[in-house]
């Protein structure tokens, strides 16, 4: 399956499911803020690493999937599902980003800029989630 980006799926998109994904977020960030204040910062600031909107976009990418595949004809098709296994990886690509920018934040915020920290943070995340995303079509990955 290639990879590839579609402005045009913003179109298709309804709006309930903006407000599931909307709803879903806000929720996961609520429950993190909850636990932040009953066990400490440390224990809410894992949870709010959850990417929060990743379950809601998991379902609506299938399912638009398999909307497109049912419109051309083709009956039965497991593409719904391997688009979602994709975004999947994806997400857990981009998570290893998210541990480096917290890295990168927990060791140089107390010594530097925060604007600056953020953004170096914010470009070892990109740049890592990009690399690891074209790595994995490498012989040696895993």
């Amino acid at each position: 399956m290639r990879v590839s980006l579609h402005l045009s799926a913003l179109r298709r998109t309804k709006w309930y499911e903006y407000l599931v994904r909307f709803a879903f977020g806000g929720t996961i960030t609520v429950l993190a803020g909850l636990i932040a204040k009953q066990f400490g910062p440390v224990l809410g600031g894992l949870f709010l690493a959850f990417p929060a909107i990743f379950p809601a976009s998991a379902t609506l990418v299938e399912k638009h999937e398999r909307e497109r595949k049912k419109k051309a004809g083709i009956a039965k098709t497991v593409r719904g599902r391997q688009a979602a296994a994709l975004d999947a990886y994806g997400a857990a690509l981009g998570s290893v980003g998210l541990c480096f920018f917290g890295v990168v934040v927990w060791r140089f915020l107390q010594e530097h800029n925060a604007l600056s920290v953020l953004l170096a943070a914010t470009v070892a995340w990109g740049l890592i989630s990009i690399l690891l995303w074209r790595a994995r079509k490498s012989p040696w990955w895993p």
